[in-house]
């Protein structure tokens, strides 16, 4: 689901289950600044996942080959600006530090990967869509189809959408609405948003990050 089946198959993970997030009420969102009423916590005990909703704040540290994603965020998408700062250490883990969510209709998963480990995901086994300057940085985009596949529905077939960073980074600012439109210029992506969240997803290796989101 979060990766080619080629990589899937190279880690020998298999197909994981779609990650399962945790609402919290508008209270929340009310106090705090950025909004944040979304918690994804996919497998995050085997991340050590722990959290500060309230304040944004989030880490993770991993050893293993069990997939997890996990990251704070919003039950409803939108072309927000994302800030965040991270320490974020991936080694040689296949790991991803991004803007993560799905859309309901068509249903698509989608990336906008700000730092990674040892695997890109716009590297092979995907469609090139080219490239879309933002926040300082060209992007590399891509898409595939995951045919079913464990989603945010159950078992379905859907289109990944990924923008990867050609310049690395831990901190900045993510203006979502860049990709979008580049997404859906070139290609079925469209606009009954469902969750998105600044995440950080990992499949094997070592590392560690602590991050905090506006």
């Amino acid at each position: 689901m979060k990766f080619t089946a080629a990589i899937a198959g190279l880690f020998a993970i298999g197909a994981a289950a779609a990650p399962v997030a945790v609402a919290e009420g508008s209270e929340i969102e009310a106090r705090n600044p950025g909004g944040i009423n979304y918690v994804q916590n996919y497998n995050g005990g085997a991340a050590n996942f722990k959290y500060n909703e309230g304040a944004g704040t989030y880490s993770a540290n991993w050893n293993g080959n069990t997939d997890f994603v996990v990251g704070l965020g919003w039950s409803t998408g939108a072309a927000r600006s994302i800030t965040y700062s991270a320490s974020y250490s991936a080694g040689g883990s296949g790991s991803y530090l991004s803007v993560y969510g799905w859309v309901n209709s068509p249903q698509v998963e989608y990336y906008i990967v700000e730092n990674y480990g040892d695997y890109n995901p716009c590297s092979s086994g995907v469609t090139q869509l080219g490239s879309v300057y933002s926040d300082g940085s060209s992007y590399t985009v891509c898409t595939d189809q995951r045919t079913n596949q464990p989603s945010i529905t159950g078992t379905s077939t859907f289109h990944q959408f990924w923008s990867v960073r050609q310049s690395k980074r831990n901190s900045g600012t993510v203006t979502v609405g860049n990709h979008f439109n580049y997404w859906r210029a070139h290609g079925n992506f469209g606009t009954s948003y469902n969750f998105q969240v600044f995440a950080v997803e990992a499949f094997n290796g070592q590392g560690s990050a602590s991050v905090t989101v506006s």
